[in-house]
């Protein structure tokens, strides 16, 4: 899938919009949310009313990701309209970043109003435990690239869309009310992401970089996303499982298995935690 041209890309986008409504009776939701690694118990949450297979999708991307399930679920969660991407593309995989942020310019068309994103993250504030949540307040895009690079989609958004609040307060306020109503403030952090592209992990130099130039967390999806769903004027809220530690004096080598054991370990707080922001909206 490659979008020539600006016109190429919005009648792609169209298209995916199409079939979707097509498939699923013109089903219309008010929040999409995207489920990042090992974070896919959400859906069990959602009176689900359609599924779609990626790869049924006309121009879709494929999830090479193993935990990643390719899916687009519509429903209901907490009496709210919901689509859930349940896998997320990564610029790693070799997709361009038109294609890792596909997904949301293609919800944003079906009709959402709001965007709730989450991922696995390595911590970098020391303060951070193993399975705490940490709502995105800011990021540091460190991938060589963006979604807006190349001719502006001007029906979707303006050439210079403004960065000063990526993450909306508001959500956020909601989020953290939610965390404290359900107990979890003491495992819900705030903090800023810094995104790097991966696949590989960082080496203990360049850890101890990102530290000092104020990450609070590391990894390698969510801010092309964000971008785009800015670009578009969607409100947006994030969230980082801290799936590894990676501060000086935390720092070990990364077994991949602790990585989705600490993920399975939050996911259910961060299950009820964006169920609750859902329900409040």
């Amino acid at each position: 899938m490659s979008f020539p041209d600006a016109a190429g890309a919005l009648r792609a986008l169209h298209e995916a919009a199409d079939y979707i409504r097509e498939q699923s009776g013109n089903f219309q939701p008010a929040t999409g949310i995207i489920l990042g690694t090992g974070l896919g118990a959400l859906v069990r949450e959602v009176d689900v009313a359609y599924t779609l297979n990626y790869e049924d999708i006309p121009h879709f991307p494929l999830s090479t990701v193993e935990s990643h399930a390719g899916r687009l679920v519509l429903g209901t969660l907490g009496g709210r309209r919901v689509a859930v991407l349940q896998g997320r593309f990564h610029y790693y995989e070799g997709y361009s970043m038109a294609q890792v942020v596909f997904p949301v310019r293609v919800l944003k068309l079906l009709g959402i109003g709001q965007l709730l994103v989450s991922n696995a993250a390595g911590g970098l504030n020391p303060d951070f435990r193993l399975a705490d949540i940490m709502l995105i307040d800011d990021h540091l895009n460190l991938l060589p690239t963006n979604p807006l690079v190349g001719a502006n989609l001007d029906a979707l958004g303006p050439r210079f869309p403004d960065m000063f609040a990526p993450y909306d307060a508001d959500l956020l306020a909601r989020a953290e009310a939610a965390a404290q109503a359900l107990g979890q403030g003491l495992t819900t952090r705030r903090g800023v992401y810094a995104a790097l592209p991966g696949p590989m992990l960082e080496t203990p130099a360049e850890y101890r970089y990102l530290r000092t130039i104020g990450a609070d967390a590391v990894g390698m999806s969510t801010v092309p996303e964000v971008i785009a769903a800015r670009h578009m004027g969607l409100p947006v809220l994030a969230a980082s499982v801290i799936t590894d530690l990676c501060a000086p004096g935390q720092l070990k080598p990364v077994v991949l298995a602790d990585i989705f054991a600490a993920a399975a370990a939050a996911e259910p707080r961060l299950t009820a935690l964006l169920r609750a922001v859902v329900a409040g909206l």
